[in-house]
This record gives structure tokens, sequence and C-alpha cells, in this order.
């Protein structure tokens, strides 16, 4: 426990931070990555460059200066970082490297500013947090070694390959030891470490598409694509569409996350899926789950937002699904349709998804939502959400990449 004057002094040092918390996070990671380069391979660089993962670490940094005198009130933080640190093999020995960095950066950047008791006091915190961290991520390594059966990557092979869309392959995946799998939980990541063709190791997360018990793990990968002029493609992606093929190896990680579905106690309480892009691919394994452990009184709706037919993700699997399932209802949303598009029975509407559509499918039902999609989506349907009244415990959602308000708040969300 950190003493009331440690408190007082994280405390003091919040204004500093809400107004220069993303330049002393990206001097952070410059400066870690120049001091200590074994480090890079645990991030995205896309993330870096686009500015979300220094946004992201200055959030969660404030969070924490702000709930410092109760940091389990940021359990549900806690919880999201300490899964993603599991799944990219953190152990305790980088802790150090953290904090090291971390402090001189405080240095660097406040320079006379950062007195010896700001030092000390971050110092401490740090250290607090470091624990918290640590205590819980040895408790994932151990759920995971008791539960799938081992610890960091272990060699996988790739059955086969299919299109799920204009830019998605999914790879279906078998150990390479030919043990059998458990089932994972509907809604988590594994995640991927190839080495690339120059000799660089990179590892990247991606949602498990599967239905749980299944007899393989399938990872459903977009091939992303440069933005701007300026910048490269997804590294990992296009490797995985370039160059793996049925018959190749793989080293996955067991799965991680805290996105998963919760089934509600009411047999009868509709749970409603809502998906955006290669945002389907959690929710596409839980609809699974869903509709297996569903009666036939509950209500399952599935809305899909897509641009537009060429990207439209898992279309046959869906409407395989509806034909077996008397209690799913689906509705797809095209963007920007083509014209081909409007002559297709494969979309129902044109558009965004609004508050007009949540009305047509769900009246004024009360419902368990699970969305999931870029960040714009999310920013649109949270509030859109909240305006029709759904209960926070109702509410459970995902970003793909590092964790954003969705607010206009200092405080990270997930």
């Amino acid at each position: 426990m950190l003493s009331p004057e440690t408190t007082a002094v994280i405390k003091q040092t919040i204004p500093v931070l809400q107004a220069h918390g993303e330049t002393l996070t990206r001097h952070f990671y410059q400066r870690m990555f120049s001091h200590n380069p074994e480090v890079q391979s645990f991030f995205n660089p896309a993330h870096q460059r686009s500015g979300s993962q220094q946004r992201a670490l200055a959030g969660a940094i404030c969070a924490y200066a702000q709930h410092i005198e109760n940091p389990s009130t940021l359990a549900g933080a806690v919880e999201l970082i300490a899964q993603k640190h599991v799944s990219l093999g953190i152990r305790p020995e980088q802790y150090p490297i953290v904090g090291e960095n971390l402090l001189a950066s405080i240095k660097e950047v406040l320079g006379d500013a950062a007195t010896p008791a700001i030092i000390d006091a971050w110092a401490q915190a740090y250290g607090v947090l470091a624990d918290i961290f640590i205590q819980r991520e040895g408790e994932i390594f151990e759920e995971q070694e008791k539960t799938y059966g081992w610890q960091g990557f272990k060699d996988f092979m790739v059955e086969r390959r299919e299109a799920s869309s204009g830019n998605i392959q999914s790879f279906y995946l078998k150990p390479s030891d030919g043990l059998p799998l458990t089932a994972h939980k509907p809604g988590q990541y594994i995640t991927v470490r190839v080495t690339l063709p120059d000799g660089a190791v990179a590892m990247r997360n991606y949602s498990l598409s599967n239905a749980p018990g299944a007899p393989y793990y399938r990872i459903s990968v977009k091939r992303e694509t440069a933005l701007a002029a300026n910048t490269p493609d997804g590294v990992i992606s296009n490797y995985l569409h370039d160059h793996l093929q049925a018959g190749d190896s793989l080293e996955l990680g067991p799965p991680c996350g805290e996105f998963t579905l919760q089934m509600p106690e009411d047999p009868s309480k509709p749970l409603v899926f809502i998906a955006g892009g290669v945002g389907v691919t959690p929710l596409i394994s839980m609809l699974h789950a869903a509709l297996e452990q569903s009666s036939a009184e509950r209500p399952v709706v599935f809305i899909q937002g897509a641009l537009n037919g060429t990207v439209h993700a898992f279309a046959d699997e869906v409407t395989s699904l509806k034909t077996r399932h008397p209690n799913l209802r689906t509705h797809v949303r095209y963007s920007d349709a083509t014209e081909a598009d409007r002559s297709s029975p494969r979309h129902d509407s044109e558009g965004l998804i609004d508050a007009a559509l949540l009305e047509e499918l769900l009246g004024d039902a009360e419902a368990a939502y699970y969305f999931c999609g870029p960040k714009a989506m999310l920013q649109h349907l949270y509030p859109l959400l909240k305006r029709r009244g759904v209960a926070d415990e109702d509410l459970h959602f995902e970003f793909f990449g590092p964790a954003e308000a969705l607010e206009a708040c200092p405080v990270a969300s997930h």
C-alpha cells in the first residue's frame, strides 16, 4: 500500500498527465525501443504510427493516478491488459524495463518539474501496479496450463484455408502434436507468432471465429492495406494471406481475452450481436455458442454491418445457422452498396446501424448486447444504446487495437 504522502503526490500530478500525457508516452516508447529493442516484438508498429498505443497508455496512466487510492476500481482495465500481456508472453522480468524507461521519461520530459518527490512517488506507484499485474498474469498462465495444456507458444498445422470474404481469409489450425483441443470461451483470441523473411519475429492477436468445441481453431484474418500513401500495408496480415498454405506450420499461444459470452440467467432475455467489418470474428463464435446454449424461447438477433457485398464475411455460415435455428433473426446492412448489391438478396438494407433499425428488430425489449467493430462504429453505437436505456451490465464490447475511451474522458475503456 502507498502512504498518504505518496498518494497525495501522485494526485498532484494528474493535471500534468491530462495536459501532457501523450507527449510523455510518445517519448517513453521511443526511449524504450531505443534502449531495449528486444521488447519491440511485443508491439504492433501500426498502433505506434497511428498514435493509438500512446493515447491508450496515456489514458491508462491518468486513470491509475485518478484512482490511486482505490485501484480496484480499475479491475476491468487491469484484466483486459493482463490478458493481453499473457497472450504475448510477457513475464515478470519485463516489468523493470518498462519501469526504468517510464521514470526516465518523466524526468526527461518534465525536466526540473520532475522533483525527487515526484519520481520517488511514481516509482512506488509503478511498483504496486506491476505487482498487481504480475500476480494476475501468473494466475492466467496457470489457468492456461490447466485448461488448454500449454503456456507460451505451440506448433499448429494449417489444415486448410478458405476465403470468408473478398478481404478475409480463414485458416483452420490443428495442433501438430495431434492432441485434442479444449473448447475456448466464445469471444477469446489467440496469438500468432511468425518469423518473417527478414528474420524479424512478430506477434498479433486474432479472434477465434469457430464454434467452441470444434476439433480445430479458426482465425479469420483481414488483409490490412495502407490507409495513406506514406504508411505500409499490415505486415502480418499480408504475410499470412500471401504465404500461409495448407500443410504449413504456425506458432500459437493459448486462448486469452475477457470479452467473452455470458449467457443471461433469464432464458427468455434476447441476445443481440452487432458486428462491424472484421469485428464479426469474435461474434460469429459467440453466435454459435449462444444458439447452442439457448432454448427456442430466447430471441437471438445478429446484426451485421459491412461496406458492401465483396467484404461481407460469413454470409453462408450465418444463413445456415438461421435455417437451423428458428429463434435467430438476422439483418445485414451495407454502408456503401454497389449496383450489383442492390439486385442481390444477401443484404437487407443500406446505411449505418441506427435507432430505427434497433426499434424495428427489438422494439422496447430489454436485451443483452455484444458488439465489436472499428472505433468509429463503436463511438456511434455506444451512445445510441445508452439512449435506448440499455443498462451498463448489458453492454459488452471490444475494440480491435489498443483500448480507448468511447466517451470524451481521459480514462481508457474496453
